[in-house]
């Protein structure tokens, strides 16, 4: 099995126990936990936090419950950032999802997302649903 890399709705489905998009959350994060693997997350993901509103604080108590040999975190190169920029705009999608797209692929981490954007970078990387997983 390979690590993860979570859309930031990922992140906040579990945190704000989003019914059972929440559950699933929490139930792929157990199984990553106990299966000795990594979620990823990179400063998009800090970025999306705060562009809604959430502090360092709470971003830190989301991340807090990965134990830290779990976690890590992943940098975001130039070159990167531009061909994020450029799917965007060749493929209508938000300049974030590309970019962690990209960064999944450049990681070699399993995207897990349920956002339809993604669908529009397949030729990316692959994106899974927690569901699909546990």
């Amino acid at each position: 099995m390979e690590d993860f890399y979570f859309d930031t709705s990922i992140w906040l489905d579990f945190f704000e126990k989003r019914g059972e998009h929440g559950e699933a959350a929490l139930a792929l994060i157990t199984k990553i936990i106990r299966g000795g693997l990594k979620i990823a997350y990179s400063d998009m993901t800090i970025k999306e936090f705060r562009n809604l509103g959430y502090t360092s604080e709470e971003i830190n108590t989301i991340f807090s419950v990965v134990k830290p040999d779990n976690i890590k975190r992943i940098h975001i190169n130039r070159e990167q950032k531009e061909e994020a920029r450029k799917l965007a705009l060749q493929r209508d999608i938000p300049k974030g999802d590309a970019l962690h797209a990209v960064l999944a692929r450049d990681n070699f981490v399993q995207l897990i997302s349920r956002d339809g954007h993604f669908q529009k970078l397949k030729d990316i990387t692959s994106v899974k649903k927690p569901e699909e997983i546990i």
